[in-house]
């Protein structure tokens, strides 16, 4: 498959054990296509471990079928049920397990940065998000699932983080900018 040196497909996911959001971007230079927006429904499934199973085994899937070159993934967040974030968490780590054995790169964003990266507002409402990321990308139809747009909120974001690698989060100083971006510094 080639691809132009400034393209980069971006993989967005909102892991779930009940529902899984995914969405696919293209990215050339400060342009978006969305590729492909959905879910995988787990609610067939009535054994944990098999859904994680099938999320490790579909996230693969996609990666065999888009090729992208990242992942771009939302970070569970600590709610009142400790048992769902755990649940979550697995989720998580079988989607992030599926892309290292991809040799896939994976980047994971907290629910608010992800809000504020979409709408300016970390408090925003899901509906609020998905409504922004339409009128963004200017696809007609909205997902039924607010899962779909939340993976590509979080696809979104990573691709705002690489055209302003200034934001990146961990820079706190000049040092772990460079130690973060070693090629944008010339010697």
């Amino acid at each position: 498959m080639t691809r132009n040196k400034n393209e980069n497909i971006i993989l967005g996911i909102d892991p779930g054990t009940t529902i899984m959001g995914y969405a696919v971007i293209d990215c050339m230079n400060k342009k978006v296509k969305l590729i492909s927006l959905g879910v995988i429904d787990l609610r067939g499934y009535n054994d944990h471990y098999l859904k994680i199973k099938h999320i490790f085994e579909r996230t693969q899937s996609l990666i065999d079928q888009y090729h992208p070159d990242e992942l771009a993934i939302e970070a569970p967040f600590y709610g009142k049920n400790v048992q769902s974030m755990l649940k979550l968490g697995r989720a998580q780590g079988a989607a992030i397990s599926a892309a290292l054995s991809r040799a896939m790169p994976i980047y994971e964003y907290a629910p608010k940065k992800i809000k504020v990266s979409i709408t300016g507002n970390g408090n925003a409402k899901k509906q609020q998000v998905a409504d922004m990321l339409q009128r963004l990308l200017g696809y007609e139809n909205q997902p039924k699932s607010l899962d779909a747009t939340d993976a590509l909120g979080a696809a979104m974001c990573h691709h705002y983080q690489l055209q302003n690698p200034l934001s990146t989060g961990n820079a706190t100083s000049w040092k772990n900018f460079i130690k973060n971006n070693p090629g944008k510094v010339k010697g």
